[in-house]
């Protein structure tokens, strides 16, 4: 044991609150005066009149880039490309997942703050150390494993509780799983997502996020569905955001994520949400260690309750092709993924069966 490395990481400043975007000089101030700012279309033009105006008013400087859909390391690529024509030197991510992710892998390549600011709570992605590489046709390429977390993480709940309530769901789905994963992860003695071995406090954190949402989590999305906020809203948001990245990076990652990103090579989930494959991934990784009855049951009901997808045919699956899901099966169990992280050996055939016996019994639970 006395070389086990074992660790805690969160972003330096995390803050949630209501009208963080017209305010945003106020969070960046101390790390830079000239934003190069990636975001995403939707919230493009407000975010150039509110938060460029904040910045601007301040006698800083900064360009707005509209974020192109996918984070490829060619998308990547073009964004550093800009920031040194433009000689910026904070980036601020203004987005989704993705958007974040490409955001957080500029500024790790240019080697410079980064303040990330998401306008849908469907990931944890704000505030972990690590971007998700797709490549062109939308499949997972790599995780880039980033040295730091976000310099400051901006949660505006306004925002936030205002975008489409199946983003919500969806963030709701991929802290679901960040117990179950780390709590597998701990068992085993695996890597978390800064290959460190997971620490209590991570796993404290992940039971946390679990313990939330089920008080949370239900009475937060009725409130999202009328476009409003509550403090259930709030809670959730700090649940889906804050305690599952923390959760997940310091806790680890296991099956429930590796079948994610086995999913994302089936053309018909592609216009899943990655919350909505990972909340499949999970009643999946309950199958492979034979989880009790009782804690499928309340996982299960909180699925339904706040309108997730169970079922592989409310994800999309119109004809279950054997050949595709034999290849989801054996793309989990990648030597670099984090199915290495179940507390017992996996194979690609063990996942293929838990597939199938999770979505039956997923199914069951329609009748």
């Amino acid at each position: 044991m006395a070389n086990v490395v074992r660790s805690v990481t969160s972003p330096k400043k995390f803050i949630s609150g209501q009208n963080l975007l017209s305010s945003l000089n106020d969070y960046i101030k101390d790390y830079g005066d000239k934003a190069f700012v990636i975001c995403d279309e939707f919230i493009l033009e407000r975010a150039q009149k509110e938060a460029g105006a904040s910045i601007k008013a301040a006698g800083n400087q900064v360009v707005f880039e509209k974020f192109q859909y996918e984070c490829t390391k060619e998308e990547i690529d073009r964004n550093r490309e800009l920031v040194r024509k433009h000689g910026s030197n904070i980036i601020i991510g203004i987005g989704g997942g993705k958007t974040l992710d490409t955001a957080k892998a500029t500024a790790y390549y240019e080697k410079l703050p980064v303040v990330i600011f998401p306008t849908i709570a469907s990931t944890d992605a704000p505030c972990t150390a690590l971007a998700v590489i797709y490549k062109k046709d939308g499949s997972f390429d790599e995780y880039l494993f980033l040295p730091t977390n976000p310099d400051v993480v901006l949660a505006d709940t306004g925002i936030l509780a205002a975008a489409p309530a199946r983003f919500f769901a969806a963030g709701i789905g991929d802290a679901l799983a960040t117990y179950f994963e780390a709590r597998a992860c701990y068992q085993a003695n695996g890597d978390n997502l800064v290959l460190n071995k997971p620490s209590t406090t991570g796993l404290g954190l992940a039971r946390l996020c679990y313990d939330t949402l089920l008080e949370n989590a239900v009475k937060a999305k009725r409130a999202v569905d009328r476009k409003v906020y509550t403090r259930a809203v709030e809670d959730t948001i700090e649940a889906t955001i804050y305690l599952s990245g923390v959760g997940a990076e310091s806790g680890g990652l296991a099956a429930a994520h590796a079948i994610h990103n086995g999913m994302t090579a089936v053309p018909s989930l592609h216009k899943a949400q990655h919350g909505e494959k990972v909340t499949f991934g999970l009643l999946t990784q309950l199958v492979l260690e034979n989880a009790p009855k009782e804690e499928l049951e309340t996982v299960i009901k909180l699925v339904k309750d706040v309108g997730l997808p169970l079922t592989l045919r409310d994800l999309g699956v119109e004809e279950f092709v054997e050949a595709e899901w034999r290849q989801v099966a054996e793309a989990a169990c990648a030597s670099n993924d984090t199915m290495v992280n179940m507390p017992f050996p996996v194979s690609p055939a063990d996942v293929y069966n838990a597939i199938i016996a999770a979505n039956a019994i997923a199914e069951s639970y329609q009748e």
